[in-house]
């Protein structure tokens, strides 16, 4: 387009390399923004802006959509939702995998917090006092959420766990199946959720998700039924999006998927779920795409599979929940330590020898035997290496070294001052590569999600996956990669489409104002570290980056040069049933 004139706008952002999230070739141009609208892209534009941003040497992109986090909680106590906005993200989705805060009773309270913590490892202490639970209904919550303040936008699904248990009390909580004024009662709720602004509806359905205490989610197991009850009320709303959690270890995908094409039709929109390469069964992946594919071409469906770009992977250190000494006798002693009393004590010969004989216990949640597999398990470094050789895992390493698995991950550990940090692989690293990784983020069905921010503070650090999408996809990586375009399009505008936020996700005249620059050249993810911000001086995993020469959400420059400025432009994103707007498009953001 060409401006005319001098153009009045707030900010001017020049000379960079837009990549517009549309899938287009990298161009150079000045883009402008007037309150929080983009209103002009130009490679020369005059303008009075009040803010100009040098944007030489940098590439500009739109605001990323992270659309699988868990910051139910952080929303309410934080203004700031870090890592994910560390990392150009400026629209979340929360409340996914059927866990969250609302809707919830008085006496349900613990209820929840117990799912939280055992699920989403999140210290109970945290929310208990982090949690103020002005709100018992979800449109409540919403409200509670648009109350407060925060740098990016959020939208929220209305979770499993917390419905059937607001809609059925004990029984919900203990999985008794759903009577048809059950089913009743939770199709009203779901619709007054929609109505009110909820993006959708969460579940799952995975028997590694377990409360505080050992026992199954409320929402584990539930009926075909009742699912099918939430998707006839989702239509009955006028629009939302189901996503599922669900276990393929059974190997029947087509089962599965079958049942996913019967919720899109009854629901009327999309079902997403999380896909991966499990190492039980190597090659599903491959299956269940060809199913996926196959379904996405009848009427009426739409299914989208969301793909994480690395390992997921569980980190293991003396700071973090989980180690592979944790579950030892000799370890409960140490536990509550300071991590320098703490590596004191491990630095004794006889500590080292006791723990290195002992065998770990049973434990409550089965994620934790993840913690001793050694052959999928690696020294994380810093930088941080996300696709390690086949011959640096725990195992080969000790075998070279002539030494057990336990005796190298002990000391490991204690480098650094006990900060060590090792990474388990528990899933898409099978055959320690990311190429079948690199296969599911090119199929168009499939999209990047499950950077779970918000959640396992002690374990799991995520949400710096659109850094890592950027530095290792399209630069780094010694093989196969994505384009640059391609990879901006998957972290934007595709999943901006699919899950109906319209106004986002592109550089273009009339877009909203999320926006990214980006020092491409000298962009870095730093290693994952301890921080104690959380309520109650409870700590969390962190992981910064360098090269973000600004990121803007709403036309507010919330992040300048890797540094929060303490804007807080954030909003709540109310869903509303679609609408045709003049060109035959469709909106369904508030």
């Amino acid at each position: 387009m060409t401006i005319t004139g001098r153009a009045f706008a707030d900010i001017v952002i020049r000379g960079g390399t837009v990549v517009d999230g549309l899938g287009s070739e990298p161009f150079r141009a000045d883009v402008l923004i007037a309150g929080d609208r983009i209103v002009a892209i130009d490679p020369a534009i005059e303008s009075n802006a009040n803010h100009q941003i040098d944007a030489s040497g940098c590439i500009v992109t739109p605001g990323f959509i992270d659309v699988h986090t868990h910051y139910d909680g952080q929303a309410i106590w934080s203004r700031r939702l870090a890592p994910s906005s560390s990392h150009g993200v400026t629209t979340v989705i929360m409340g996914n995998c059927g866990v969250g805060f609302a809707p919830c009773r008085e006496e349900d309270h613990g209820r929840l917090v117990s799912v939280m913590e055992g699920v989403e490892d999140i210290p109970e202490i945290v929310m208990t006092s982090g949690l103020p639970w002005t709100w018992r209904t979800f449109p409540e919550y919403l409200d509670a959420l648009e109350s407060g303040q925060r740098d990016i936008d959020t939208a929220a699904y209305l979770p499993h766990s917390a419905l059937r248990v607001y809609a059925m009390g004990e029984r919900g909580a203990m999985r008794a199946p759903a009577t048809p004024e059950d089913l009743s009662c939770m199709a009203s709720l779901v619709v007054e959720a929609l109505s009110a602004g909820a993006l959708g509806f969460s579940t799952a359905s995975v028997p590694v998700h377990r409360t505080s205490s050992g026992a199954y989610t409320p929402s584990f197991g539930a009926a075909q039924a009742e699912l099918m009850a939430v998707a006839t009320a989702i239509r009955r709303a006028g629009r939302g999006i189901i996503q599922m959690l669900i276990d393929f270890s059974d190997g029947d995908p087509a089962a599965h998927i079958e049942f996913m094409k019967k919720l899109s039709r009854a629901s009327g929109g999309l079902v997403t779920f999380t896909l991966a390469q499990i190492d039980s069964r190597p090659d599903l992946w491959r299956t269940t795409l060809e199913i996926l594919e196959a379904a996405n071409r009848e009427p009426d469906v739409m299914i989208r599979a969301q793909v994480f770009p690395r390992p997921i992977g569980m980190l293991l250190g003396h700071e973090l929940s989980l180690n592979p000494f944790t579950l030892c006798p000799s370890y409960a002693a140490l536990a509550s330590l300071s991590l320098e009393r703490k590596v004191q004590e491990l630095r004794q010969p006889d500590v080292r020898r006791r723990l290195l004989s002992e065998l770990p216990v049973q434990p409550k949640q089965p994620l934790a035997l993840m913690a001793r597999n050694f052959a999928h398990m690696f020294a994380l470094g810093d930088p941080p290496v996300y696709e390690p050789a086949p011959g640096s895992s725990i195992a080969a390493q000790s075998r070279m070294k002539r030494l057990s698995p336990e005796e190298l991950a002990y000391d490991l550990l204690l480098e650094k001052g006990g900060r060590g940090l090792l990474i388990s692989a528990l899933a898409n690293y099978s055959d320690y590569s990311l190429d079948p990784t690199l296969d599911m983020l090119n199929h168009p069905d499939c999209l990047p999600g499950l950077g779970d921010g918000g959640a396992h503070y002690g374990m799991i650090c995520d949400a710096s996956f659109p850094t890592f999408m950027l530095t290792h996809w399209t630069r780094d990586r010694d093989g196969a990669k994505l384009s640059i375009s391609q990879a901006i399009a998957a972290l934007t505008r595709r999943p901006a489409l699919a899950f109906g936020f319209d106004d986002r996700g592109m550089i273009a005249s009339g877009a909203k104002a999320d926006v990214n620059i980006i020092d491409y050249d000298k962009l870095r993810l730093h290693a994952p570290h301890v921080c104690a911000d959380l309520p109650a001086g409870g700590k969390r995993l962190d992981q910064s980056a360098t090269g973000y020469r600004a990121t803007i959400c709403s036309g507010q420059v919330i992040a300048r040069n890797d540094t929060p400025t303490g804007a807080t432009p954030g909003k709540v994103i109310r869903a509303r049933a679609p609408t045709l707007d003049a060109h035959g498009g469709s909106s369904a953001t508030g």
